[in-house]
């Protein structure tokens, strides 16, 4: 198998976010077209983690103590999640036929120590993946930015860079500022595409962590489902000016965090001594700290159209926060542009395996803050011998998204 001009390589991709709800999957098959990346989508889908598993997830992150058997036992029960994932992906999107899985994991620890990424842990063992679909597998994608400096976040800055160049090559984006592409899962992060100069991503802070915490105190689900919480309630100035004393934001990028910092009893801290807050209160707040540091970040750097994906893209409290927050700014969702928000991280996982495939680096050191470009993860052999492709020779500097190529 070759990576030229009109060959297509049928890929899977895996991830869980920092919001632990399941394993999201898709498939797409990529092409190179000289400096560009065509990759034709062939679907999405997610698949639920069983609830005794998210539990352990949930009850292993920090503050809570963790031990080895703990983590042992929940990487293969994650690997084995993923592979079944994995399995759904190859019949049910790509046809009963690919040529590589692509796993992001699920993150459980990111090590940041005196604003320097120190290591990261992703969950999910390849093996159980290449044992289930006899496929090779391309994963622990993270680790080697961090260990060339890097913070091995936000890796979206690669899809976002190739993309947003793309599109504002197309549509004249920048005519009304630079671009910007916003993911808000349990940790938000942005990534900056000017016209022309270096791409900017970070971690923005809290996407729906705080408020899932929240949430699932107040009523036992996941998530304030629709925002109806939020909407029916007030911000609490109080409290709102307690959380954005945190010096996370005031940080100088690259940076990023996780629910390492944003957890349980982070929310319980800035709620001590202040005046009882109700949980309509509290979640209206939670929301409006979401868009408050999202849209500081925006005006830091003009930003004239974002491009928002993630779950919090389907809360339309936080929605017509940022709208409230940010009212020069155009906001559109990664759909308008043809990635479905609910599957764009699942793509970028597809377009990171690809591109490991093809010995094209991943990384974007100006977001990243790695010393330099660096091919990502490791490969675990499926069924058979491992052959890699001959490695793409020219460099990649678009991504153009394309309807489905057909059947093969």
């Amino acid at each position: 198998m070759t990576v030229f001009s009109g060959t297509g390589v049928r890929v899977i991709g895996l991830i869980s976010g920092t919001s632990i709800d399941g394993i999201d999957v898709a498939a797409a098959e990529l092409r190179a077209d000289g400096d560009t990346v065509v990759l034709s989508p062939l679907g999405q889908l997610e698949v639920p983690y069983p609830e005794e598993l998210r539990e352990a997830l949930l009850a292993a992150l920090p503050p809570n103590p963790c031990d080895a058997e703990q983590l042992t036992k929940l990487d293969t029960l994650v690997g084995q999640a993923f592979a079944e994932a994995a399995a759904r992906g190859v019949e049910e999107l790509a046809g009963g036929e690919a040529d590589v899985v692509a796993s992001l994991g699920q993150t459980v620890f990111h090590w940041v120590e005196d604003g320097t990424a120190r290591g990261t842990l992703q969950l999910g063992n390849p093996a159980w993946i290449a044992e289930r679909t006899g496929l090779p597998v391309v994963a622990d994608l993270r680790v080697r930015d961090v260990a060339a400096g890097g913070h091995g976040a936000p890796l979206a800055s690669t899809m976002d860079a190739l993309w947003l160049r793309e599109a504002l090559w197309l549509r004249e984006m920048a005519a009304l500022g630079p671009v910007a592409a916003l993911n808000v899962g349990g940790i938000a992060n942005i990534t900056v595409v000017p016209a022309e100069g270096a791409v900017l991503a970070y971690d923005t802070g809290p996407g729906n962590a705080l408020m899932d915490i929240a949430a699932h105190r107040a009523t036992g689900e996941r998530a304030d489902i629709d925002g109806a919480l939020a909407l029916r309630g007030a911000v609490r100035p109080d409290l709102l000016a307690k959380l954005l004393l945190d010096p996370y934001y005031a940080a100088a990028p690259p940076k990023s965090t996780g629910k390492e910092l944003f957890h349980g009893a982070y929310l319980d801290a800035a709620l001590d001594g202040l005046p009882p807050v109700g949980a309509e209160d509290l979640l209206a707040t939670l929301t409006e700290l979401t868009a408050v540091t999202i849209a500081a970040e925006c005006r830091r750097h003009d930003i004239g159209t974002l491009i928002v994906s993630g779950g919090g893209a389907d809360n339309p409290a936080l929605m017509a926060a940022l709208t409230r927050n940010l009212p020069g700014t155009a906001l559109k969702t990664s759909d308008d542009h043809g990635l479905p928000r609910a599957g764009k991280e699942a793509y970028l996982t597809i377009l990171l395996g690809w591109l490991t495939w093809s010995g094209v680096p991943g990384n974007l050191p100006s977001a990243t803050g790695a010393r330099g470009h660096r091919l990502l993860g490791s490969i675990t052999p499926g069924a058979g011998p491992l052959r890699l492709p001959a490695p793409h020779t020219s460099t990649v500097t678009r991504l153009r998204v394309a309807a489905k190529t057909g059947e093969r």
